[in-house]
């Protein structure tokens, strides 16, 4: 996990950065105001021309922090050039098509240029991407599995590349992309800036950061916990009773909880409280690796408009993800990893907001439930389930236990446009044509972390 540094009581706004007229223009458009701790550590730091390890948990503001100092270089650039300048690698698509996104509406007012290249998408995404990869564009925001089909095909060259920037590191580890990242690197120059953001710091990341970074600052802003405005609360149910449990909380509370995602942790579970919900009468939808990219989008955007109340997903949503004003997270089951409970709940109370998260506690997961309270040093409140529910398993996260769960299995039945040959998306104001996508899908690489059950070092709930 980071571990704790002090940050400055001090509030910067943007200006203070010496960043050029276009992009200070670009913020102030966008209502960027003040600079959060994590860019007014890692900004100065990039501008000079280090690499960096950062470590920040989810919404603190770390896409700009990386975005932002190699945007006002490219903006600074004299001179146009035919080469890929930037390679941004994320684990998914979604965050891929979220930091594409911000690159677009900051890179409309710098005519900046830049192409997603992940997985899911039709042939002619492919074309724009190999077009994106051979012809240049100042920025390229892939996925590994993507980009090493693209470069397997023997096309593209990443010879002059400026900048490499990894983002949620350690989630690409998990997901078992660490030889194809190597091999990305193998590809690129060695007088390069490196910048390697994570949301956890494990032992694993700091040794990968070492083969791959030079001399690099060091930026750790706070202990994964959730924000301040995230009311918590935790059930102790049954298997069997979470689907009462929800239709209980919820049953004629849309005004209440207009916008609702319920985290699982296989894509099993989704389609099967998916199909409760909606046998309930709730506004239900499911989304997961399963949906072809085009249908998690129509997904994402039901929800967003609110025609949809309620979002079922597993982990793919808890980062990288940005979906404002979500007003409950319900923890269908405990996370495996005790870091990933705070990347779930960080969907809710997002830039200052309020929102509640809720766990439903199993006989089984209260172990796992209670790593969580220690690491982010709080125990978290258990309410009385309701009468309609019925009386639930005791808390006691130290008894040793089995593998059962209760009873009954689960509670489903219950760039500048520089007139160079750009292949990627220009973000001239005349010219906003978007690029993105490609055939098939990225590898689906499972790393989920084993639970240890050993209770024995457990602190007292």
């Amino acid at each position: 996990m980071c571990q704790d540094i002090l940050i400055n009581n001090r509030l910067l706004t943007f200006d203070k950065f010496n960043f050029e007229p276009s992009l200070l223009e670009a913020l102030s458009m966008m209502g960027f105001q003040e600079a959060t701790p994590i860019q007014q550590e890692a900004i100065p730091i990039i501008s000079e021309g280090h690499d960096i390890i950062a470590c920040a948990q989810t919404g603190t503001g770390k896409t700009a922090a990386f975005l932002l100092p190699i945007l006002n270089k490219i903006a600074k650039r004299q001179e146009d050039t035919p080469d890929i300048e930037t390679l941004i690698i994320a684990p998914t698509r979604e965050l891929a098509l979220q930091i594409d996104q911000q690159v677009e509406g900051i890179g409309y007012f710098l005519g900046v240029s830049s192409a997603p290249v992940y997985g899911g998408n039709d042939s002619d995404s492919w074309k724009n991407q190999k077009s994106a990869l051979t012809k240049g564009a100042d920025m390229i925001i892939a996925t590994p599995g993507r980009l090493i089909s693209h470069l397997n095909m023997g096309y593209v060259k990443l010879d002059k590349l400026k900048h490499l920037i990894l983002d949620e590191a350690d989630r690409m580890l998990d997901m078992g992309f660490y030889d194809d990242i190597m091999m990305i690197v193998s590809k690129l120059p060695k007088d390069r800036q490196t910048l390697l953001f994570s949301a956890t710091m494990p032992g694993k990341i700091r040794m990968f950061a070492k083969s791959i970074l030079r001399e690099p600052k060091q930026v750790n802003i706070a202990i994964s916990k959730p924000a301040a405005g995230v009311l918590q609360g935790a059930y102790l149910v049954y298997d069997n009773q979470k689907i009462a449990l929800i239709q209980s909380l919820l049953d004629g509370k849309i005004d209440t909880y207009p916008s609702v995602i319920i985290f699982t942790s296989t894509k099993r579970m989704v389609r099967e409280i998916d199909q409760s919900l909606r046998r309930k009468g709730f506004k239900s939808q499911a989304i997961s690796s399963d949906l072809e990219q085009k249908e998690r989008e129509q997904a994402l955007n039901q929800f967003k408009a609110k025609r949809v109340q309620i979002l079922v997903a597993t982990d793919i949503l808890a980062r990288g993800i940005d979906i404002k004003e979500i007003s409950l997270v319900i923890n269908y089951d405990v996370p495996n990893d005790a870091e990933d409970y705070v990347h779930r709940v960080g969907r809710t109370a997002r830039a200052d907001a309020t929102g509640v998260a809720l766990t439903f506690i199993s006989d089984r997961d209260q172990h796992k439930f209670h790593n969580i309270e220690q690491l982010i040093e709080q125990e978290i409140p258990k309410a009385p389930n309701p009468p309609e529910v019925g009386e639930g398993p005791a808390y006691e996260p130290k008894k040793r236990r089995g593998g059962g769960g209760g009873r009954g299995r689960h509670g489903g039945g219950g760039g500048r446009n520089r007139s160079k040959h750009h292949g990627g998306r220009s973000n001239n104001r005349n010219n906003k044509n978007r690029s993105g996508g490609g055939r098939g899908g990225d590898r689906n690489r499972s790393g989920q972390k084993s639970n240890n059950r050993n209770n024995s070092n457990a602190g007292k709930p």
